[in-house]
């Protein structure tokens, strides 16, 4: 399996071309690894991309102009060995997937792909790129998953941790149901407040999904040793917060799009969050980590 690195004075960065998966943010000045090094026994990833679908699909599947097509939870970017670099500098690395016969049996669009990694002093900038080369409007989501360890001082436990936005809300999650769309339930988080108090078993009910948060930006605070990073999403709408339950590491998930609702009709053109990008146009959108 492919390793690119890049690194400036702060950090060292490494992506696996298989997914453009960010599988590494060393601090060169401390020698934390702050990237969830994907324990097989508790969860397997480190940090995924999510194109076209975040989330899944009602049945697995989706309707385009009368025919229907099946693509994976969190779509075909995941996981895909066919991602191949195809930029790199001494600060950036840029992946690139094109539409193949491959991805136009499950999603009918021709696209370009691209997803950069840049450095800039002790943040790592994400940009989304993608292109649309084909004749007809094409449509997507997409978003980050990337995993941080927590627990990064010796005796800390998850009980130490918090996310800390930039501003006090109001915020409810919407409810997955068990075949995990989104129901139209939803449980006050915050009221008035900026703090999640991270705990072993917060996440028993799977992920918190908050919609058109108010919100761009989260910190992860350790109670004992202060601020380890945070999480920029100026061009993302919506956030998804999960762990597996007890894991030692969290997810925050910029997102532009959303799992289906339970009452969806299917029909791609008319799902929760899609994007509609029409032909010979691009679009871009950024999230960045900043190493404290």
């Amino acid at each position: 399996m492919k390793k690119y690195s890049i690194e400036n004075e702060f950090l060292k960065i490494t992506v696996k071309e298989t997914g453009a998966e960010l599988c590494s943010i060393l601090n060169k000045e401390n020698h934390k690894e702050y990237i969830w090094q994907a324990d097989p026994e508790i969860w397997d990833s480190h940090g995924p991309n999510l194109f076209p679908v975040i989330g899944v699909l009602k049945d697995g599947k989706y309707r385009f102009e009368g025919e229907e097509y099946k693509i994976p939870k969190h779509g075909f970017i995941r996981h895909n060995e066919n991602i191949r670099l195809k930029e790199r500098t001494e600060l950036q690395l840029v992946f690139e997937l094109l539409y193949s016969e491959e991805t136009l049996q499950m999603y009918p669009f021709k696209f370009d792909f691209r997803i950069a990694f840049t450095l800039n002093k002790k943040s790592i900038e994400v940009n989304h790129h993608v292109i649309n080369l084909d004749e007809k409007p094409i449509y997507f989501s997409l978003g980050g998953h990337p995993a941080f360890n927590i627990q990064h001082f010796e005796k800390e436990k998850i009980e130490d941790y918090a996310l800390v936005f930039d501003k006090k809300m109001d915020l409810e999650t919407y409810v997955l149901n068990e075949e995990g769309l989104v129901s139209s339930k939803t449980k006050s988080v915050l009221n008035n407040e900026n703090k999640i108090q991270l705990t072993e078993n917060i996440f028993n009910k799977d992920a918190f999904i908050f919609k058109n948060i108010k919100s761009k930006k989260v910190d992860l605070i350790s109670r004992k040793n202060g601020k380890i990073l945070s999480v920029t999403y100026k061009d993302f709408k919506n956030l998804g917060i999960w762990a597996k339950p007890g894991a030692p590491y969290v997810c925050i998930e910029p997102w532009l799009g959303i799992a289906d609702i339970e009452g969806t009709d299917q029909n791609l053109k008319n799902k929760e969050g899609i994007i509609k990008l029409e032909p010979e146009n691009e679009f871009d959108a950024d999230y960045s980590i900043n190493i404290v």
